[in-house]
């Protein structure tokens, strides 16, 4: 019988889906976002029916999800 040989193939590196870039701008927008909700935690009036937790809060949120939304589908530019 005949045994059977594997071809070691060198094994290429897998690149991340994303660029150091994207992590760092990833990032930030999480720090937006968990600003965001402790924002609206934070509120002084009963059951976060202020400004800060009606208004200030969810809108801090939703450019954390924008800014999120940017660093995924940001590409750096490439010097030629």
């Amino acid at each position: 019988m005949a045994k059977l040989e594997k071809k070691k193939e060198a094994s290429a590196p897998v690149p991340f889906a994303f660029g150091r870039k994207n992590y760092q701008l990833m990032g930030i927008g999480l720090g937006i976002l968990i600003l965001g909700f402790i924002m609206m935690t934070l509120d002084s009036e009963p059951h976060g029916f202020g400004f800060v937790g009606l208004t200030l809060g969810p809108i801090t949120v939703m450019i954390g999800f924008i800014f999120q939304f940017w660093a995924i589908l940001y590409k750096p530019k490439e010097n030629n």
